[in-house]
């Protein structure tokens, strides 16, 4: 951290410490909610706002329930008065009538979580709260209301133009590292040796999302295999005895892994302003850098197949199904089936290639029979790419793949999911 930010964080810690120091309110949590709410002074507020959290901390189950209900019904809107603001506002619109209406609009719950947010480290015990709501919705959807507003708060105190871009190196914090293998999603981290081939070579990089209030906590990261040429399989990006290159030397930086990190914040974009910041900043550090592609799993393939019977043409059965899929397989809505498919090509990339025993791992054989496909992020394509999937849904690829895709034919389709 800067001086600046330490000063800052000192001065906070002392104030906590002696908030921390006064007895233990014996209040419920709900009046303890409600004193923040209307609380005023900055030290009381950070003492109430502390207990509440450590309060949630210590609850178990039902209790976290009980204090999402409190925080969904109990601090809700009253539509009536949106009813009366908006009406005023339409009766003589002014600074006066649109501010009666924005704060009739918004629930007091939004209020309360910027109140809990002004204790030193509850921004990371917020995002661990919603983690706990996520998981309670699914039996609770008279809670999602509660969740709108996480979000709608998330994706403002989360915005691209909070996020620290790090590098990620085998000389970074151990306990950055062990974060690492832990939140790998893509392919498993199985040790220190593996995560040392991954991060120390010359010829791979690895980069992460972070947010100052959360700094030792990663977003989301990539990571980066410089080569010559595009890849073809998973496990011969990182097999132990592969011949390790100069990165000058690369001519094509592959991403093949992308894993977001935090539960808490499932629905806040952070992998398109990644995937383009990492290609600005690669492409200065090494211009000879031609080729920025992914080699990535296609996780719905295998799930979209069930009960369907394709005709492929031999030897090339397992490309021609991926294409096909990737191509053809669609959502009721139109956008692809396949969610990495969906991610990639909302960036704008394209479908570029698709390879057969890619991934010969149990999970890449479950997906998709170890099929995996390459999207190519064109610089220059990247925007019209966009525009054509948004816009028109279109899935941009290449001819290879589509040539591909043409070759298989449905003997019957069924129901699609």
């Amino acid at each position: 951290m800067s001086y600046f930010s330490e000063l800052v964080s000192t001065i906070f810690d002392r104030r906590y410490r002696k908030a921390r120091s006064d007895e233990v309110d014996q209040r419920t949590t709900s009046d303890l909610c409600d004193a923040l709410l209307s609380s005023q002074g900055e030290v009381s507020g950070v003492t109430l706002a502390r207990n509440i959290l450590d309060r949630y901390a210590s609850m178990e189950a039902e209790e976290k329930i009980d204090f999402f209900a409190f925080m969904t019904h109990a601090l809700e809107i009253e539509p009536d008065a949106v009813v009366t603001a908006l009406e005023a506002y339409r009766a003589k619109p002014g600074k006066g009538s649109y501010r009666a209406f924005a704060a009739a609009c918004e629930p007091a719950r939004q209020e309360l979580a910027r109140r809990l947010n002004q204790v030193p480290g509850a921004t990371g015990q917020l995002v661990a709260m919603r983690k706990d709501l996520l998981r309670v919705m699914k039996t609770r959807p008279d809670l999602e209301p509660l969740d709108v507003d996480f979000k709608h708060l998330f994706a403002s105190w989360f915005n691209r133009g909070f996020l620290v871009l790090r590098p990620i190196n085998w000389a970074s914090p151990a306990d950055i590292l062990e974060k690492i293998i832990a939140y790998e999603a893509v392919h498993a981290i199985d040790s220190w040796d593996d995560l040392r081939r991954r991060l120390k070579p010359n010829d791979r990089r690895c980069f992460g999302f972070f947010h100052p209030a959360m700094a030792d906590e990663p977003l989301i990261f990539v990571e980066v295999a410089l080569t010559k040429g595009i890849p073809n399989s998973v496990q011969g990006l990182l097999a132990d005895d592969r011949t390790e290159i100069e990165a000058d030397d690369a001519d094509t930086a592959v991403f093949y892994s992308i894993s977001n990190c935090q539960t808490g914040l499932a629905g806040i974009s952070f992998g398109n302003s990644l995937i383009k910041q990492v290609v600005s900043d690669l492409s200065k550090e090494l211009p000879g850098l031609q080729t920025f592609v992914t080699l990535s799993p296609i996780p719905g393939m295998n799930s979209w197949l069930d009960g369907t019977a394709l005709d492929a043409p031999q030897p090339d059965s397992d490309q021609a199904i991926a294409a096909h899929y990737l191509l053809e397989a669609k959502r009721p809505d139109g956008m692809p089936f396949d969610p990495v498919a969906r991610f990639h090509l909302g960036n704008g990339a394209m479908v570029h290639a698709v390879h057969a025993n890619a991934d010969t791992s149990e999970n890449g054989q479950r997906q998709s029979n170890g099929a995996m496909v390459n999207y190519l992020y064109d610089l220059s394509q990247i925007s019209q790419n966009h525009e054509q999937f948004v816009g028109e849904k279109t899935v941009v690829s290449s001819a290879a793949v589509k040539a591909l895709s043409g070759l298989v034919s449905a003997k019957s389709l069924g129901d699609r999911p």
